[in-house]
Order: C-alpha cells, then structure tokens, then sequence
C-alpha cells in the first residue's frame, strides 16, 4: 500500500493524514486582494509565490468567484508567466488535494497532449505493464476538438472509471495497471480551472498546461513520466517550437521533483491511426495489440511504451526496451493486460473477440476524392470538430457522447487517390442524412487539401527531449 498524503484546507494550513508523515505544509499565512493581483498581471507584472497559492487556495475554497478566476487566467494567458510562477502556480495545484506515494521506481505514466483519433493509451499501457511497469492512468475527457480517454473506454459496457484512490492504489499494486478519471480528491484546483480554461479561450498557455499536467501527474504517485507532444492543426501547439518550448517546460518540472522524464514531438497534422470515434478507436486499438494496426499507431505506441519501459528500469538500454515492447504484442502478453483491465474495471472484455458488443452506428456514407491527386493536408481541429458536430463529442458539458458513430480514413498524407476513390466513411444513424450532407460538404471545403504533385508523408516522431 502507497503512502498517500491528505491535505484538508484548515485556514491557512494543510493538515497532513494517515499514514502518519512528520511533516506539514503551510501555504500562506497572509492575505491579498484579488483586483490589484489581476490588475498587476494583466500588466506583464509577476506574481509572488504567496500570491499564486493564496490565488488557487481562495479560489479552491470558492472565495474567489469563477469571473475573477477567469479574468486570472486570462491575464496569464496574454501576458505569460516566468519559471518562477509557473512553478508556484503547479505546486499550489498539486497541494489543493490528495498525493499518493508508490514505492520503488517502475511507476511511469504516459501523458499526451490531444489530438485526433489518438488512441495510443490502451496500446502502450497494456504492452508497458505486460513488460513489468505499474502505469497507474488518470485520464481526462474530451477537451475542445480533442476526444478524451475516459470518453472512449466507456464506450465499454460496465467499465468503471471511477474507483476511488484506495481501490485505485490497491489495484495498481495487485494488477499494475489501473485506469480511472480525475477524481476530485486529486488536484481539485485544476479541475476547478480546467472547465473554465476550457470555455474561456485559454487552454494552449505552455504555463497553464505545465501546471495542470504536472499538478496530476505529481499527485498520482507516478515516478517517471514520458510524454507526447502533439503538434500540427489537430494539435493545440500548432508549431514544433512551442511544442518544443512545452516539453522543455514539463521535463524541467519533472526534474524539480526528480521525476524521470521523456518527452516526444509527434505529428497531429492528420489523424493517428484510420479510425476516429469512440467504439471505432477502442476497436482500432484492440486490432493493434493483435498485431494488426495502422504503421503509424503502431510505431508510435511502440516507442512511447518502450520510453517506459527504460526509464522504469526494466530495460537498461533504449533499444532493448523496444524490443521488450515488440515482444510483449507479439506473444500476446499485451492483449491479455488489456483484457484484464477491462474485466477488473468492471468492463466487458468479451469485446476484444466480438466487437459487435460495443455500440456502434448502422449506415455507412462514403466521401469520395473530387478530383485526382495527392493527400497534401488536412485541417485536422475541424475533423474532431464534425465528429461534436455528429454527436461524437460535447458542445456543452452535459451532453450525453454517442460512442457509436465516427470516421475511418482510407487515405492519409502523401497517398495517391483517383477521382471517385473513398478517402474516408461516417459511420451514423439513419435519422443523420442531413448532418452527413454538412459533414460531405464542408470536408471537401474546409478539411480537405489536395495536390498535383506527389507530397511527403509527414515524419511520425519529430522530435525527442530528455
């Protein structure tokens, strides 16, 4: 059994829980107004430390209400936040709530940024903890035009991803792999100003992502963490340079807290894999631990999972760990983890031989090449995009997901495609004709790029820091 820290809001202070540790933590013992702090930092001024935990404390505890907050974040958001603040900034958020503390040093999670159709999580963590690594996943839900973990899995009939932290801890140590969504025992600042980051226009601010990253990341007791960096139009850092400048700002906070830490810059310029949609992408991911997946879903979940696997000790070098990872889906060891997870948590693993157990849409609608040519871009935002607006995804937090409708692409970047030749499907219910119809029209106005001229197949891995 971990170690886990309780911190419960006492005035000023944070009262440390059983098990007992000889130690407590005081935030601020002082007192600020919150308008001259806006004020100053929508000024380019910075903020102390007292002020940025006294900042997230008050607003924890809902003396500082969500107008204030929000103006906050957007201050931050314009006018930036040096090494300093954002490091108050994720130890104030990592404070709000509960810590959990795991022994040894094959602990290691896996971060991803977003994208579309990313669905490597259900790969990599299978193959990391057939290969003798604990992957404890708290995962979020859709954020934006991005598809959310936890969204997809329960797609899943009877999987639970709400276990409390003693059950999650208690299954990690017995099974080494356990998969749940944010609690509100675990950095519930963040999920306080998450939402709003999500409805006020400020999710892509290096700063705030390296603090809600972390803020989790740190708290669940994770000893190492490999991160992927999505880049490109279906990415919220649409440049390598400030996805670079994100993985440099989540690795230096990982070494503050002498956590391990990889980070991968990977392509999000197309969708990863064929298949986008909840139950398309459970069943993509099912196919690729069977050895059957897409090249690029394939390599990349390889290569996160063996980053894992190294970095936990298992494997002393890089490419020894590749081979591990190989391995582990060759002999089917993978699958079996996977498998498992679903019958721990609740799920119904005879999905992974029948998928006709998961919902899935009735009519298929092809969308055809205009014209001949190459695959030169897509505009990859606007793809998640029309899966919300097939009812794939949430315009608002308390629509209910349709897990069984999606897109599976024929073609991607760089293939050669004849007039008339399908470059992708929709998977839908009868009564969507017309939302099908907007979907066929705006893809080949809006979505889609083609060229005369052969065009590169874009590189998977763009980049690796460490």
């Amino acid at each position: 059994m971990p170690a886990r820290i309780h911190m419960t809001m006492i005035g000023a202070h944070l009262k440390v829980g059983k098990p007992v540790v000889t130690c407590e933590l005081i935030m601020t013992n002082e007192s600020f107004q919150v308008y001259p702090l806006i004020d100053r930092k929508k000024r380019g001024g910075r903020l102390t430390d007292k002020e940025i935990k006294w900042f997230i404390q008050s607003f924890t505890e809902n003396k500082i209400p969500d107008y204030q907050m929000s103006a906050m974040l957007m201050a931050m958001f314009i006018k930036g936040m040096d090494v300093a603040e954002t490091a108050s900034l994720t130890d104030a958020m990592l404070e709000s709530g509960e810590q959990l503390k795991f022994p040894g040093k094959n602990v290691i999670d896996k971060h991803s940024t977003g994208g579309i159709g990313d669905k490597a999580s259900f790969i990599l963590a299978p193959i990391a903890s057939a290969a003798g690594v604990k992957v404890p996943m708290i995962a979020g839900r859709g954020l934006g035009h991005t598809g959310g973990t936890v969204d997809k899995i329960e797609a899943v009939k009877g999987f639970k991803t709400s276990l409390d932290l003693d059950d999650f801890s208690k299954m990690l140590n017995k099974e080494g792999l356990v998969l749940i969504g944010q609690t509100p025992d675990i950095a519930p600042a963040d999920r306080l100003i998450y939402a709003l980051r999500d409805v006020t226009a400020t999710i892509d601010s290096i700063p705030l992502i390296t603090a809600s990253i972390m803020s989790k990341k740190l708290a669940e007791g994770a000893n190492g963490i490999v991160f992927d960096i999505k880049m490109g139009t279906g990415a919220f850092m649409r440049s390598t340079k400030d996805a670079r400048a994100l993985g440099k700002s989540l690795i230096a906070t990982s070494k503050r807290f002498k956590k391990k830490a990889v980070a991968l810059i990977t392509d999000m310029n197309q969708p990863l894999g064929n298949e986008v949609g909840h139950s398309n992408e459970i069943i993509e991911s099912i196919e690729t631990l069977k050895g059957n997946g897409p090249k690029d879903l394939t390599d990349l979940s390889i290569a996160l999972a063996a980053h894992m696997i190294h970095i936990a000790g298992v494997e002393k070098t890089f490419d020894k760990a590749h081979k591990k990872a190989l391995e582990m889906v060759s002999s089917g060891k993978a699958l079996n983890e996977f498998r498992k997870l679903l019958r721990n948590q609740g799920g119904d693993e005879r999905v992974v031989d029948d998928y006709s157990l998961l919902p899935m849409a009735k009519i298929t609608t092809e969308i055809v090449a205009p014209k001949s040519g190459y695959i030169k871009m897509f505009q990859n935002e606007k793809i998640g995009l029309l899966l919300i607006e097939l009812g794939g995804g949430r315009k608002s937090k308390s629509d209910i997901i349709d897990h069984g409708v999606g897109f599976t692409f024929k073609k991607k970047i760089g293939d050669k495609v004849k007039k008339g030749e399908v470059i992708f499907t929709i998977q839908h219910h009868p009564h969507q004709k017309e939302i099908v119809e907007t979907i066929r029209t705006r893809f080949l106005k809006e979505v889609l790029t083609m060229s005369a001229s052969k065009v590169k197949t874009p590189k998977l891995i763009i980049e690796k820091l460490s």
